[in-house]
């Protein structure tokens, strides 16, 4: 008869020494450590609102440090309808934040334009900045923008980062 044995961490073979990759450490850092700068637009942005109460609770994933100063902040939610008078302001808030920088085009509207095939209405914030998870929905639920953070999460465990950084002379 074989018993079961919990296979985990044992301190008394390993002694108190982690091993893994830098990466991974300093990945795990960003992911659970995202400062949102919520670019509120238009009615995406109430969903937006409702995602950081208590009933959803977006500070389980690290990211309840709503920013609202582009220089302190390293995730933009786009939530709504982005027209052409506010794409330069958008533009300029986003090349305001430092590296690395992430961004949430949340809702129909800062996705694709949405309903609005106007003139004055841009038909996607992809056009004028990179967009690394888009968020269907007219106006999404916040379970939506909870899962794009998650998604987002993914993508920032996966990112190389001490290949990328410059060396210093």
């Amino acid at each position: 008869m074989q018993t079961n044995t919990e296979v985990g961490y044992d301190s008394k073979i390993e002694g108190d020494v982690i091993v893994t990759q830098a990466d991974a450490v300093l990945n795990w850092f960003r992911k659970n450590s995202l400062w949102p700068m919520p670019m509120g637009l238009a009615c995406c942005a109430i969903e937006l609102m409702a995602a950081g109460a208590s009933r959803f609770d977006i500070s389980r994933f690290g990211a309840e440090v709503m920013r609202f100063s582009p220089r302190q902040s390293d995730l933009m939610i786009v939530a709504g309808t982005v027209t052409y008078k506010m794409a330069l302001a958008v533009r300029r808030i986003y090349q305001q934040m430092p590296e690395p920088k992430w961004v949430i085009a949340m809702g129909a509207c800062a996705s694709t334009g949405g309903m609005y095939r106007s003139y004055a209405v841009l038909q996607g914030v992809d056009q004028i900045v990179p967009v690394d998870v888009y968020v269907a929905g007219c106006p999404p639920r916040p379970e939506a923008l909870l899962d794009a953070i998650i998604k987002l999460q993914g993508k920032i465990s996966k990112e190389p980062l001490l290949a990328t950084l410059k060396k210093v002379a």
